[in-house]
């Protein structure tokens, strides 16, 4: 199956900010993350198709999963 990433602030460093992957079917968003090296600490907010996502969820053909750190600064 084919899932976009998109990867904000951050999270780009080292990494294609925007890319489609050919993934397995049952990849999970905590797989994708961890195959891409993110710490879930770094983790702030998931988006799976413009919506609240959760790492255990099942990615589907399509999809596309936004990952954003959290946002520093005062």
């Amino acid at each position: 199956m084919r899932v976009r990433v998109k990867l904000f602030a951050t999270l780009r460093d080292g990494r294609d900010k925007d890319r489609v992957y050919e993934l397995r079917d049952g990849t999970r968003a905590i797989d994708v993350i961890n195959m891409l090296n993110i710490k879930l600490d770094n983790v702030k907010i998931l988006l799976i198709n413009g919506q609240d996502g959760d790492f255990d969820v099942q990615l589907k053909d399509g999809d596309i999963l936004s990952i954003f750190p959290p946002v520093g600064g005062g």
